[in-house]
């Protein structure tokens, strides 16, 4: 059930009553209790499903290559891994989505920043070919309301993530507003921009008249902007790794012969592994008898010159991309997870990534970064021109002592491995545009799309492009982190609970 259906009373709940009452196991002090210090503990009623998101839960997998190794490059080499439950769109973004976010930031920005407003926009010019007559899809298919429930292409991996923080701040945005915290303020401009970051600062306070939190500080101000640990905030919209992509898109869950539920353990076995998306079987068309038999399953180009069937037996019904929510979703309910567009996904690409990363939420591509604070206070710097807090790399003083590994030399570590000496295995190194097309600029996409062959819609494929390029068959989907218990059901906690007293042996 998206957030937005959910009603005023449950998020309110999310905010705590300040009546709540609640004892500290530790202490023994009220949680909640002015004359007690006021630390405030809300009632927390779990993680609530935000808006476009399907819930995927977690758990380990054979990640990797499953066609046949055309190129012979072994780029993809199977490995098992586990990646925690999370959060994916159940269809890609479409232009009408995109349109509302280039909309939002001309209207925002437009005035004084024309030239950021400019660089939100797709590559239209990703339709133009020297030898196919493409110029309509370059003049109408972003701008055009026939194409507005048809998936966005031209963007680029770099726009994608700039979508992602815009979403992030517009729905935590409108939870607040549902929850009487903030007002409608339709005429944000510049500086004076909802963003997440710089609410919580108490840097944003938008239109007057928005019931803020009642702070229980005894020394505070009375009121108080609402932050993370009132549990009203979703976590951030961002692409999916490549493995939680994968691990989506393989959609395991629907070949578990016998799943959790309220009467059952569930089965810790998969039965047969998935060549595509939509289950066991290595086809193509849809296999049991009835009128839908021999429907082609997801959009794809079947051969050369055959991007759609004949007149009066279409074969997939798309000459180029189809609108989302198009042809059966998998065991998931995911759309498209095969065909229609090829999807960006949020990791660095390296032909050794089977190799190098770890086997518990794989992921390369980290740079770690920090907010920009004031030295003398400690507090956070102004936000800028246009409403945003500035970041920063961490320094080597901070990131040493930091994490586990041995390995990490700065706060830029996507390309980590490469020519590592401490490996003694593997010395590789990418010189771009000489001896190699591939740097840390390079970004994963996953999946088939309306101009490749079936062979590309294996989970498993992966290809690489530059994070500033984009192409009319490349468009990408959200996911979102699942926070607390990894089945999604927020009564349930994490862990095994047993009633009763142990038996003696």
């Amino acid at each position: 059930m998206s957030l937005l259906c959910v009603g005023t009373v449950t998020l309110l709940s999310a905010c705590s009553s300040n009546k709540g009452g609640g004892v500290s196991s530790k202490t023994g002090w009220n949680y909640n209790d002015p004359k007690l210090g006021g630390f405030d503990v809300p009632n927390y009623p779990g993680q609530q499903t935000g808006p476009g998101l399907v819930f995927v839960e977690g758990g380990r997998f054979t990640m990797g290559q499953t066609e046949e190794n055309l190129e012979d490059e072994r780029t993809n080499i199977p490995r098992t891994v586990s990646v925690s439950s999370f959060y994916m769109d159940e269809t890609e973004v479409a232009n009408v989505h995109y349109r509302e976010y280039t909309y939002w930031t001309g209207r925002a920005y437009s005035a004084d920043y024309p030239d950021l407003v400019a660089r939100t926009l797709p590559d239209s010019t990703a339709w133009r070919s020297a030898l196919s007559y493409n110029e309509p899809m370059v003049e109408y298919y972003f701008r055009h309301a026939a194409y507005n429930n048809y998936p966005v292409v031209g963007v680029s991996w770099n726009q994608a993530n700039e979508y992602c923080k815009w979403r992030t701040d517009r729905v935590n945005e409108m939870i607040l507003i549902k929850s009487g915290k903030l007002k409608k303020n339709p005429n944000q401009v510049n500086e004076d921009i909802y963003n997440d970051q710089t609410y919580i600062a108490g840097q944003y306070e938008g239109l007057a008249g928005g019931n803020r939190k009642r702070d229980l500080d005894p020394n505070g101000s009375g009121k108080r902007s609402v932050n993370y640990s009132d549990g009203i905030f979703l976590p951030a919209y961002r692409l999916p790794t490549e493995a939680e992509w994968e691990y989506a898109a393989l959609g395991l869950k629907g070949n578990n012969p016998e799943p959790a539920t309220k009467r059952r353990r569930g089965e810790e076995v998969i039965t047969n592994r998935n060549t595509y998306t939509w289950g066991d079987p290595n086809t193509t068309r849809y296999g049991i008898r009835n009128s839908y038999q021999g429907e082609f399953l997801d959009n794809y180009k079947r051969g050369a010159g055959d991007n759609m069937g004949i007149a009066g037996g279409l074969n997939d019904n798309a000459d180029i991309t189809s609108p989302v929510g198009s042809f059966q979703p998998n065991a998931l309910g995911l759309y498209n997870m095969a065909g229609n567009v090829s999807e960006w996904v949020l990791d660095t690409y390296r032909p050794t990534s089977h190799q190098d990363v770890e086997d518990f939420r794989p992921f390369r591509g980290n740079v770690f970064k920090t907010y920009v604070r004031n030295n003398e206070d400690g507090a956070l710097e102004e936000k800028d021109s246009l409403g945003l807090l500035t970041r920063r790399m961490l320094d080597s003083n901070e990131m040493a002592g930091t994490g586990n590994n041995f390995r990490m030399k700065g706060s830029d570590v996507r390309n980590i491995g490469d020519d590592d000496s401490l490996n003694g295995i593997f010395n590789y190194v990418y010189d771009y545009g000489k001896t190699s097309l591939v740097n840390n600029e390079s970004k994963v996409y996953k999946g088939g799309s309306w101009k490749d062959r079936a062979y590309y819609m294996s989970p498993g494929t992966r290809r690489f492009m530059q994070s500033d390029k984009s192409s009319s068959s490349i468009g990408f989907r959200c996911a979102m982190d699942r926070l607390g218990s990894p089945n999604g059901v927020n009564k349930d906690k994490a862990g095994n609970y047993f009633s009763g007293k142990r038996k003696k042996k």
